[in-house]
């Protein structure tokens, strides 16, 4: 199975404080990866090193030659006093045609949200076009950062279903922080637990039997909506 990227190593500080000690891991291609962790545990920080907005005090990155990377960040930072529609909004991801921009959405399930406002989409629709967004690069390795932040259950899992779907499609790796611990049991590969170092990793079932998790957690009911919540990381 080809590893896409690997993180060995990453250490950062913000001033005094270890934010992330010696954390490494390795992305491959057709696997879901998730991170999780409580509120301050390094999440989105790893995520930025990962994609070079995070400097590291030690440690490196090693990614597969012309490794293309798509992002869906938490949230973007837009002037609501813009006018902006879903197609204008994903022409300034870069030059693609119209045709590209429409077979984008209509990976995602949001073909019919073209003209609608950017700024009027539900927490959903949301979160849909900016993977389609992400999708335009035509991507190895999909990182997203709290997919599913702001989105009602069932749009969890919707979303959930849909990431799974295109990791299929595509056979591309797939790197997400997400705190929604239920769904993501349900269609992940490997779980990674992140408290400034990793606690634990492993798969779905195993990782809720493990000391650490169920320190962090609490036991984990499979057969229940048991979610954890918690404030995202600055």
């Amino acid at each position: 199975m080809t590893t896409l990227v690997e993180l060995r190593n990453i250490q950062v500080c913000f001033g005094k404080k270890n934010v992330l000690d010696s954390v490494t891991l390795t992305l491959k291609k057709g696997k879901i990866t998730t991170l999780i962790g409580p509120n301050g545990a390094g999440k989105s920080t790893l995520i930025k090193v990962l994609l070079g907005l995070q400097p590291m005090h030690d440690g490196e990155v090693i990614k597969k030659r012309k490794l293309r990377v798509g992002y869906v960040p938490q949230k973007t930072n837009l002037n609501d006093l813009l006018p902006l529609n879903v197609n204008s909004f994903l022409k300034l991801a870069g030059k693609f045609s119209e045709q590209e921009i429409l077979e984008a959405l209509k990976l995602v399930g949001a073909e019919h949200l073209t003209a609608n406002s950017i700024h009027k989409l539900s927490g959903g629709e949301n979160r849909r076009v900016l993977i389609a967004r992400a999708l335009l690069q035509r991507p190895n390795l999909l990182v997203l950062d709290e997919p599913a932040q702001g989105v009602d259950v069932q749009g969890q899992i919707d979303l959930y279903g849909l990431i799974d779907s295109i990791r299929h499609r595509f056979n591309c790796a797939v790197f997400m922080a997400s705190h929604d611990l239920y769904f993501v049991m349900a269609k992940t590969d490997k779980v990674i637990c992140l408290h400034h170092h990793i606690c634990c990793s492993g798969t779905p079932e195993n990782i809720t039997k493990h000391p650490n998790y169920i320190a962090l957690f609490g036991q984990y009911q499979s057969g229940g909506l048991s979610l954890y919540h918690h404030q995202h990381d600055p």
